[in-house]
C-alpha cells in the first residue's frame, strides 16, 4: 500500500491510499487539528462519495480501534504538539543513511522519538541509527515541524 501525501496550502495535508480491494480512502488533516475521512468512487477517484468530519478526540478514538497501540497527540499548556508516524519510502534520500543525516531537530524542531520496523520498535534511536525502506519514524513536534520533517524524509 502506498500513501500519497499532498500539501494543501492554507488548509493542511491530504493523505490518500487505495486498499487492496481497490477502495480509495483519504484523510485531510487541517492545520487546526480537524480531520476529514473521505471515501471515493473506485470508478472516479475524484468523486467523493462520503466525507466524515472528525474532531481530534474522534480521530484518536478511531485510531485506537484500527491500531491496538497508536500514539496519542501530546497537549501541553498553551503549546500543541503532535505525534505523527512518518513512513520511509523507497524514494526517500535517507534510505540506508544514518538518522543524524536528516538533521531533523535542527531543521524542523521536531524530534524522532522512535523508529518502527517490521522486526520491532527502536525507541530513542541515536544519530547513527540507519534507516531502511519500510521504517516508520515516530516524530513529535509542532504541526509545522512534523509536516516539514515528513517532506524532508520523502525527499521533497
Amino acid at each position: 500500500m502506498t500513501t500519497r501525501r499532498t500539501p494543501l496550502p492554507g488548509v493542511g495535508i491530504q493523505y490518500d491510499f487505495s486498499t487492496e480491494s481497490g477502495h480509495h480512502v483519504s484523510v485531510v488533516v487541517h492545520n487546526d487539528g480537524r480531520r476529514f475521512l473521505g471515501f471515493y468512487s473506485a470508478d472516479d477517484p475524484d468523486a467523493c462519495l462520503l466525507s466524515v468530519p472528525l474532531v481530534p478526540e474522534e480521530a484518536t478514538a478511531l485510531a485506537h480501534l484500527l491500531d491496538q497501540a497508536p500514539i496519542d497527540a501530546v497537549r501541553t499548556d498553551g503549546i500543541d504538539l503532535v505525534t505523527e508516524h512518518i513512513p520511509v519510502g523507497v524514494r526517500s534520500p535517507y534510505v540506508g543513511r544514518a538518522l543524524g543525516d536528516t538533521g531533523a531537530r535542527t531543521r524542523t524542531g521536531a524530534s524522532i522519538v522512535a523508529v518502527l520496523r517490521r522486526t520491532g520498535a527502536h525507541p530513542s534511536p541515536g544519530p547513527g541509527f540507519r534507516l531502511a525502506t519500510g521504517d516508520t519514524l515516530v516524530a513529535v513536534g509542532t504541526r509545522e515541524g512534523v509536516d516539514t520533517l515528513a517532506e524532508i524524509i520523502a525527499g521533497g
